[in-house]
C-alpha cells in the first residue's frame, strides 16, 4: 500500500515538474526594438522605442522550443532622432499615439527550424489591429553573468507592410514612389533574464 502511495506521489511530482515553467524578462538596457523605412525611395530612415516591457517563457533555461513570447512598446516613446519627426509619427497620419498608446506583439508559435534558427509565429498590433507576422529569430546562446543572474539572447527580424495596420500616411512623389514605404524592417535585440 505504501510503495503504491509513493509510487502515485512520485507521479504527480513528475507530472507537475514536466509542467514547470521558466520565466525571463527583457533587459530594457541590453535590449532594442528598431525599426527601419525607405525614405523617399532612396534612403532608410530608422527609429526605435525607448519604453517596453518583454516577457518570455520556456519549458527549462536552455529549451526555446515553443517559448511563450509577449512584447508591448510604448508608442510614446517613439525615436528618430528629429523631435518634429517623432511628433508626425505619434500623430494620427501614423501611429495615432494618444488613442492607441501600445504596440503588441504576442507569439502563436516558436519553433526550431535548425541549430540556432528559429521561426516566430506572432499576432502583431499596431492602432488595434492584429496581423500575424513570421519573425525570423537566431538564438545567440545562453550565460550565467557575473552577478549570477541567467541570461539568453535573441535576434528577431520581419517585415511589415504598415498600411496593413492602419498608418495610412501615404504621399508620394510625382514619381508614384511614397515618401514613407510601405514596408518597414524590424529588428529586435534582446536579452532576457531568468526571473
Amino acid at each position: 500500500m505504501k510503495k503504491a502511495f509513493f509510487s502515485t506521489v512520485l507521479l504527480v511530482l513528475a507530472s507537475i515538474a514536466s509542467f514547470a515553467q521558466v520565466n525571463w524578462n527583457a533587459d530594457p538596457a541590453h535590449t532594442a526594438i528598431i525599426f527601419s523605412v525607405k525614405h523617399l525611395g532612396i534612403n532608410y530612415v530608422q527609429g526605435h522605442f525607448a519604453k517596453f516591457t518583454g516577457t518570455v517563457e520556456t519549458a527549462d533555461s536552455t529549451n526555446f522550443q515553443n517559448a511563450k513570447v509577449d512584447f508591448t512598446a510604448d508608442v510614446n516613446s517613439i525615436n528618430t532622432g528629429i523631435e518634429q519627426r517623432d511628433g508626425h509619427l505619434k500623430s494620427d497620419d501614423f501611429f495615432n499615439a494618444a488613442q492607441f498608446p501600445d504596440i503588441k506583439v504576442k507569439s502563436v508559435s516558436f519553433k526550431k527550424v535548425t541549430g540556432n534558427k528559429y521561426i516566430m509565429l506572432a499576432d502583431v498590433t499596431i492602432r488595434n489591429t492584429t496581423k500575424r507576422v513570421p519573425f525570423d529569430v537566431t538564438y545567440n546562446g545562453v550565460v550565467r553573468d557575473p552577478w549570477g543572474l541567467w541570461r539568453a539572447g535573441f535576434t528577431a527580424k520581419a517585415t511589415i507592410n504598415r498600411l496593413d495596420f492602419g498608418v495610412k500616411y501615404a504621399d508620394k512623389l510625382p514619381s508614384g514612389v511614397y515618401a514613407v514605404a510601405p514596408a518597414v524592417d524590424i529588428l529586435v535585440n534582446a536579452e532576457i533574464v531568468k526571473k
